[in-house]
């Protein structure tokens, strides 16, 4: 296969990537939190939530089995509130974050998906100058802001769930129970083929090995001449 078909096939790839964690940035479903119900035949408030906005969902429980048990499943129809964290409001605290600490693991998740999209915005400029006659050196850059894009893309993920994880060991907040959702998922998504596609890259902008020995020693030969 040629080396131009390999990279527009690796671009294509990118994208999906790129797709994937675009549609992980903006939506709101990496983690859905449930209290305990504590009586049925009333309502209770479930919430999921994403970099930028948190929303909470009150569920009508009318069976005695979910008594004791998280609210939920998210998907059950009831009135649902959103509202947009204010990361960056000095002194402002986010409704979802009862204590300072669990603020503080949201905005650097927020902060690192930013560099994310901002590296992979570099490494797509990068990989559309390469597709012109002799600039096949531009690949080795573009190959290494995909994988850094990547590699921040896992780092906000584990961030988020280092918060997730805390919000619910905290005995300051009323959840028990939690899930990751599809915003998550795409977020994992995201990395792995962010990374790999700028592994990719990083290969194909290496010289071209020899297909056999004797490649190497006619070089050789003439450059003694």
């Amino acid at each position: 296969m040629h080396k131009r078909t390999k990279v527009k096939i690796t671009f294509f790839v990118i994208l999906v990537g790129m797709a994937s964690m675009f549609t992980a940035v903006v939506t709101d479903h990496w983690a859905v939190l449930s209290p305990r119900v504590e009586q049925v035949n009333a309502t209770c408030e479930a919430a999921h939530f994403g970099l930028w906005r948190l929303c909470k969902k009150a569920i009508y429980v009318s069976e005695a089995d979910y008594n004791g048990k998280g609210c939920g499943p998210i998907s059950l129809p009831g009135a649902e509130n959103c509202t947009y964290f204010k990361h960056f409001t000095p002194g402002d605290e986010s409704e979802i974050f009862e204590v300072k600490t669990q603020k503080e693991y949201n905005i650097s998740a927020a902060a690192i998906a930013i560099f994310s999209l901002a590296f992979m915005i570099l490494g797509t400029l990068c990989l559309l100058c390469s597709f012109k006659k002799g600039n096949d050196y531009i690949l080795k850059p573009a190959g290494m802001f995909f994988a850094f894009a990547g590699l921040c893309a896992i780092i906000s993920v584990e961030v988020m769930r280092q918060s997730v994880k805390r919000m619910i060991e905290s005995e300051d907040t009323i959840w028990i129970d939690y899930s990751y959702a599809w915003s998550f998922a795409c977020a994992c998504a995201g990395f792995c083929l962010l990374f790999l596609s700028g592994l990719g890259l990083l290969v194909l902008s290496m010289p071209r090995m020899p297909q056999n020995p004797w490649e190497s020693c006619m070089d050789a030969e003439h450059e003694v001449e």
